[in-house]
């Protein structure tokens, strides 16, 4: 499997929200807007760099049977270093993340591809895997959170786009992330059949 592939996989066939269902505790509870969305994505994308690098380079010296612990430390180590950072550099953001950003550690799609793939191939196509899972996460979450803003204020990206008196309240809470992303799912199952 070439390099392209690799990465376009996370945007198209397997992209972790929209096909394969992963990671939906921060899709469906941070993205109340675009830029939360946005701002978890790539959060989550540098943590599965990082990981999947490290997880391919100690691949050879974990034992099997703490295998699995030794990934979350990895994985632990820079969800601590993204919210070290955020904290101190958009305090705003860091705020309206809140718990989600230590959730990172537990997120199964970070785990599932430090032990599904980066345990198993090289450093190269690890980064590639893990940038193009990430930014298909990323794209996701930024989508989901702009449908929501835009449904539900009348905002995206926090630009006025109509006035909020003609948002839809509905979307801006926790059901309306359901709502939402079960018509995207619906829409991108439509025009995969087209």
């Amino acid at each position: 499997m070439n390099q392209w592939s690799n990465f376009s996989k996370g945007f198209l066939k397997e992209n972790p929200v929209f096909i394969l269902l992963l990671g939906l505790c921060p899709a469906l509870g941070v993205t109340s807007s675009a830029i939360n969305g946005l701002g978890m994505g790539l959060a989550t994308t540098f943590v599965l760099v990082m990981a999947n690098i490290v997880v391919s380079l100690i691949k050879g010296f974990i034992p099997d049977k703490v295998r699995i612990p030794a990934f979350i430390v990895v994985i632990a180590t820079f969800v601590t270093i993204v919210e070290m950072t955020m904290q101190a550099y958009v305090p705003a953001l860091f705020d309206a993340l809140g718990l989600f950003i230590p959730l990172i550690v537990v997120n199964c799609l970070v785990l599932g591809r430090a032990e599904a793939f980066a345990s198993k191939n090289n450093v190269g196509s690890s980064i590639v895997d893990g940038a193009g899972m990430g930014l298909g996460f990323a794209f996701a979450l930024t989508l989901l959170g702009g449908v929501r803003e835009l449904l539900g204020s009348g905002h995206f990206f926090g630009f006025a786009i109509y006035p909020e008196d003609y948002g839809m309240l509905v979307f801006v809470l926790a059901p309306g992330a359901f709502i939402a992303l079960g018509y995207l799912i619906a829409i991108l199952n439509r025009l995969k059949k087209a």
